[in-house]
């Protein structure tokens, strides 16, 4: 009987499940997964440790075409076949992405003097320029696999150099680096895709060669970075100080010059996407545009009753929206928002519901199917698990209302009035922080190791000031060109005067930041139950709760690393305990730094303590303590973890020799060095070794202090594209450092290539 009554309940609720999935498809989920199925494929092409053919991936494509038409009939099958047709696609497209970009990367660090046009100038808080150039030519030595586009600093620039100028100059060139740990954000990847094939800065201060303006393409982008810039100076130089800076981002997206005191404290609270033009700015701009054209056309009667004004309206915001784009500079961010919102304009224009799941998933796909390579990154992840709980809670809302049966308003004062508005307009500001917050936390906590815990209070204190402050920017935009900007800007920079001292108070009261490593299986997990939640409309949204609860469960399962490793071995960072983390320079990149504090969930950075050779007996270093920090002396730096293990560092070979009678790990910051360790159970580091395969993560056994530590690796072999450089290193080939040859008077210099 019981087994009966197990069937029939087991078949009911099959039953309940078809027909909810049927409603669904019936609703349009099945186009909805669209780019759910094309993301999935991009990120199995970048997760993969080879670079794969175009041919098979091409091959998959026209198989799955050709089982999605024969498997009509099959409604089941047919969905699967369509769905392997998506993921090879997006896998398709992710590939041709890689091969049409073909970014020449240098390979080697060298000195040279270049020739090139300039094509961005950045201004940045330090008080040196940022120069993004196209490289004409190289001499002394002349690089034969020389970059098309390097990024260069300089301490100062002509007043004449513009966008489109030819300049020339003695700089120093570097190859992209990888990430700063196994995991972390790769910049090789990043400098791949945004056509940058090595960085640097000038020797000397660069001279302007000529200003004639180049290519008609190249000529008209000039034309519009020289437009951005003069705007960004006029901002300046009215508003002035970091408000200034910060008007300037907002309204041409210049933001090289926001002090980092700012960008940090409004890290801590959690409204630093104000600064990066995107959606809110975008929306905000549109919006402003159409109250005001609405409103206008409202003291025409006759006309408004006659003629679509909303359709009028949107179709200027629509072209507004297009030329904030360009004058933004056209970044993937912005370009993004762009996409997703002209398509909401578009969807008024034809007499459809702008704020859908559809056009998200429209804006989605045209995002993928352009810049595969954003798939992985933050700032799609973020956005768009943003964008989907806001509309999947404001289509859930909607529909609760519907349902509700309301009784007619009753009257209230004008006060009673105010206040209920101001209280709703409160509650929902204060609940599309909390369901944007929810959605992008864990994708925050995977790429950045941090939180913002006073996030809500910061965006409902900030947020009035932000809307009033892009009004005061779109309205300061229309006047400029008649010289009636001042007003407008003047009144923006003492909102953002607010808007600064409310972030820094808040950030002066946020607890630690810092959270560490989760496991990606959390990441992954939380996605599904997003899309889950968002997607549908049946009581089938109720699937997403395990897959979330799962999530949350996940989280710690990742084993936080007990060394950092720097690709360079210059650089070593060890948890000692107690929220503090020995490394072994006294002066280390900040940048750095940060980054693996945040990720060992460190509070303070321990330096290295120096001794003269005959100041401290390091003769049996097993009497260190566990926990102990570096202690330096001469060319060897010795710690000791708090299992017990013992880290050795040495300048070269000959420093390293002692210390592997005692040491489990010894990094040796020398390329031309070999193992000089007999004892298997010693793991040595070379500077060769961290050249090819990137920063290293060490674990060392819990269990076993004499066994050997683990390591991992942050660039696969064989490399993918966007490493390819790494082989050409000096470092990467045991080489010395380049060292250049003394001035002979029979034989003139012979020329060098970037990779020797």
């Amino acid at each position: 009987m019981r087994r009966q009554f197990h069937r029939a309940s087991f078949s009911a609720f099959r039953q309940s499940v078809v027909v909810a999935a049927t409603t669904e498809l019936d609703r349009g989920i099945g186009f909805l997964l669209v780019p759910v199925f094309l993301a999935a494929g991009v990120i199995f092409y970048f997760s993969l440790n080879t670079e794969p053919d175009l041919y098979r991936p091409l091959a998959a494509v026209a198989l799955m075409a050709v089982c999605a038409v024969i498997s009509r009939s099959w409604p089941k099958t047919h969905l699967l076949f369509m769905a392997a047709l998506l993921c090879a696609s997006g896998f398709v497209a992710a590939k041709v992405e890689t091969w049409r970009t073909a970014t020449p990367m240098l390979g080697s660090e060298i000195q040279t003097r270049l020739t090139g046009r300039v094509v961005i100038a950045e201004e940045m808080a330090n008080g040196r320029v940022r120069l993004t150039i196209d490289l004409i030519s190289t001499a002394h030595p002349t690089l034969r696999y020389a970059p098309d586009r390097v990024r260069l600093s300089a301490r100062r620039i002509p007043p004449d150099m513009k966008a489109g100028s030819l300049v020339t100059g003695y700089a120093r060139l570097l190859p992209p680096t990888g990430p700063v740990r196994p995991e972390s954000y790769d910049f090789s990847f990043d400098s791949y895709f945004s056509g940058i094939g090595g960085s640097g800065f000038f020797l000397d201060d660069p001279k302007v060669i000529s200003t004639t303006d180049p290519a008609p393409g190249a000529s008209i982008a000039s034309a519009i970075e020289n437009a951005r810039e003069n705007i960004a100076d006029h901002i300046r130089s009215t508003v002035g100080g970091p408000e200034g800076e910060i008007a300037a981002a907002l309204i041409v997206g210049v933001r090289a010059g926001i002090p980092e005191d700012i960008n940090e404290a409004m890290r801590r609270t959690g409204i630093y996407h104000i600064i990066s033009i995107s959606g809110l700015h975008m929306a905000l701009v549109a919006g402003t545009i159409m109250l005001l054209l609405r409103g206008a056309l409202a003291l025409f009667p006759d006309f408004s009753s006659r003629r679509p004004v909303k359709k009028y309206a949107a179709a200027i915001a629509l072209v507004s929206i297009a030329a904030y784009l360009v004058i933004s500079g056209v970044v993937v961010a912005a370009e993004r928002s762009f996409i997703m919102l002209a398509v909401m304009l578009v969807a008024v224009l034809f007499d459809r519901a702008a704020l859908t799941m559809r056009n998200l998933a429209i804006s989605a796909i045209a995002v993928i199917l352009v810049s595969p390579h954003e798939v992985v990154g933050p700032s799609f992840q973020m956005s768009f698990a943003a964008t989907a709980a806001l509309v999947g809670a404001y289509a859930g809302w909607a529909d609760y209302r519907a349902d509700k049966v309301r009784a007619p308003p009753a009257k209230r004062s004008f006060l009673r009035f105010l206040s209920r508005k101001l209280a709703v307009g409160a509650g929902g500001a204060a609940m599309t922080s909390i369901i944007a917050g929810s959605a992008t936390a864990l994708f925050a906590i995977w790429h950045f190791q941090r939180v913002s815990p006073l996030s809500l209070l910061a965006n409902l204190a900030i947020m009035p000031i932000v809307t009033v402050v892009m009004f005061l920017a779109v309205a300061s935009a229309v006047m400029m060109p008649f010289g009636f900007d001042g007003p407008f800007l003047y009144l923006m920079g003492k909102g953002l005067t607010a808007m600064i001292a409310i972030s820094a108070w808040i950030s002066q009261w946020s607890p630690v930041d810092a959270v560490g490593l989760i496991s990606i299986r959390s990441v992954l997990l939380a996605t599904i139950a997003l899309v889950t939640a968002t997607m549908a409309t049946t009581w089938l949204r109720l699937a997403a709760i395990p897959f979330a609860v799962a999530a949350l469960l996940t989280i710690p399962q990742v084993r936080t690393p007990d060394l950092l490793i720097s690709e360079d071995a210059h650089l070593v960072a060890m948890p000692i305990g107690g929220g503090e983390l020995a490394i072994n320079r006294a002066r280390s990149n900040e940048f750095t730094t940060d980054n693996w504090k945040r990720a060992l969930k460190a509070e303070a950075i321990v330096p290295p303590e120096t001794f003269a050779k005959d100041a401290l007996d390091i003769a049996d270093p097993v009497n260190l303590p566990p926990g102990s920090p570096f202690y330096c002396i001469g060319d060897l730096c010795i710690g000791r973890h708090p299992s017990g293990a013992i880290v050795a560092l040495a300048e070269n070979r000959e420093s390293a020799r002692p210390a592997c009678g005692f040491a489990d790990l010894v990094v040796i910051n020398d390329a031309t060095a070999y193992n000089p360790c007999r004892d298997p159970r010693v793991l040595v580091v070379t500077k060769r070794q961290l050249a090819r395969d990137g920063s290293a993560a060490v674990f060392f056994d819990p269990q076993s202090a004499t066994a050997r530590p683990a390591i991992r690796y942050a660039v696969q072999k064989p490399y993918r594209p966007w490493h390819e450089q790494r082989r050409y290193s000096r470092e990467a080939r045991g080489l010395a450092p380049y060292k250049k040859p003394e001035k002979s008077e029979s034989k003139p210099p012979q020329p060098v290539s970037s990779g020797e």
